[in-house]
């Protein structure tokens, strides 16, 4: 029994929009509609679990109906940070199927453009190594700037990865290094999953191979860019 916990609580205040990303339209469906397409088609995911604002939890049920998105398992309340949402997620999962012979999938759900076979090679890598995370090679050369804001140090950009999501997890594994991490009230510069899995678990990730277009919408450009990759797709 495989798991996406799709989160969609954001605010996306960079977007400079009063509805939050996940919900901006493109090409007639908001953002939301294509991460759980991508999931509800995949044949690894059993079920998704949707995290959301209490004011949009109408509107998810709305969007299931819609789109008959029958894995949906059920819609867990956000946090106040991400961490929170996805220990919310993470708590809505039954006793019964918390093994790691299951994997959970956590992913963003602004970032519309992950495709099947992305959502494939997570499951098959979180399977093998316990722990994996969608990424791709850095492709610009990176600087390490002091306090001043001058450039100390250029790392070896071929050691260098963009984490995206999914992020990809053995389900026992993710649920005990997050309870660890809340019970040693350690949440300070925890900024992804693997971040938990690595510090409470003892397990790194294996950066599993991704794509460029997975990108996460951030600002307007982004839309812009994402909407040009989904009309291609329409015409592929």
């Amino acid at each position: 029994m495989n798991y996406c916990i799709l989160l969609s609580g954001g605010k996306g205040k960079r977007m400079g929009s009063n509805t939050p990303k996940q919900y901006l339209e493109i090409l007639g469906h908001p953002l939301i509609y294509y991460s759980l397409k991508a999931f509800q088609e995949s044949p690894l995911i059993d079920r998704i679990i949707i995290v959301s604002s209490p004011n949009y939890e109408n509107y998810f049920k709305g969007i299931i109906k819609e789109y008959n998105f029958d894995k949906v398992y059920g819609i867990a309340k956000a946090g106040q940070e991400r961490y929170d949402s996805v220990f919310s997620g993470l708590s809505m999962i039954p006793n019964a199927d918390i093994s790691d012979e299951n994997v959970c999938l956590i992913h963003d759900g602004a970032r519309p453009l992950v495709t099947t076979d992305i959502i494939e090679n997570c499951v098959a890598d979180a399977l093998k190594y316990k722990a994996s995370v969608a990424a791709v090679k850095a492709k610009d050369t990176i600087k390490v700037a002091n306090k001043e804001g001058f450039a100390i140090k250029t790392p070896d950009r071929a050691s260098l990865y963009q984490i995206q999501t999914p992020q990809s997890f053995g389900l026992k594994l993710v649920i005990d290094a997050y309870k660890k991490m809340y019970e040693a009230q350690e949440t300070n510069g925890v900024t992804d999953d693997a971040m938990v899995v690595s510090k409470f678990a003892g397990v790194d990730s294996f950066l599993t191979e991704s794509s460029y277009k997975n990108i996460k919408a951030t600002t307007p450009e982004d839309l812009a860019i994402i909407e040009c990759f989904l009309s291609k797709n329409k015409t592929d």
